[in-house]
């Protein structure tokens, strides 16, 4: 057999590093988590400035979430430690939102407990499963992420008295759609564990 005849060499696919622009805006996320906090304390939830600094903080910290996921995908950057970092800093971003609006008297801390179970119950699962794949968002996923993120967004501006009526009805519909698409997270983990178990 010729040279010319040998099969081709498979190719090796380059392996991801691990310091990426996807992961660089997760560690932001994270790094912005304090920021934040400091933030809603220096307005105690009454100077108006500092809440529209906490909201604006909130807001860009939350956007850098849909950002590097589309860059992770887009580029294929995609790394075992952005699996990982990834959804801690989003649940640690909205985890300290929705404390910091309970211990200040704005909402609930039914809400908050049930949210915050039902968040970090999935990432635990998401950890469970990780070694037989991953379960992709859903649009409920994404309907319940941004519902949550547009609630808390409206709680933390210093909105007129007049339409703050409006935050326990967004935020009632994200704790609905949070506790389904919960649900759901872990069916569609069993089926995963029983196809690949």
């Amino acid at each position: 057999m010729t040279e010319a005849s040998e099969p081709a060499p498979a190719a090796i696919a380059k392996p991801v590093p691990v310091v990426n622009a996807a992961n660089a805006l997760t560690a932001l996320r994270l790094a912005l988590v304090p920021v934040f906090v400091a933030l809603v304390i220096a307005s105690a939830m009454t100077h108006p400035a500092w809440r529209i600094a906490a909201t604006l903080t909130f807001a860009f910290a939350s956007a850098t979430d849909l950002l590097d996921g589309w860059i992770a995908r887009r580029f294929k950057l995609v790394t075992a430690v952005g699996k990982v970092a990834d959804p801690i800093a989003d649940k640690a971003l909205t985890g300290a939102a929705l404390v910091l609006l309970s211990w200040y008297d704005l909402l609930p801390w039914w809400v908050t407990l049930l949210i915050l179970a039902r968040e970090f119950g999935v990432t635990l699962i998401r950890f469970w499963v990780i070694r037989f794949g991953v379960i992709a968002a859903s649009r409920g996923g994404k309907a319940k992420t941004a519902l949550q993120i547009l609630a808390i967004v409206w709680y933390l501006w210093p909105v007129p008295s007049g339409v703050t009526w409006v935050g326990p009805w967004i935020m009632g519909i994200a704790l609905v759609v949070t506790v389904i698409t919960g649900l759901d997270y872990v069916v569609r983990a069993l089926r995963l564990r029983r196809r690949t178990g």
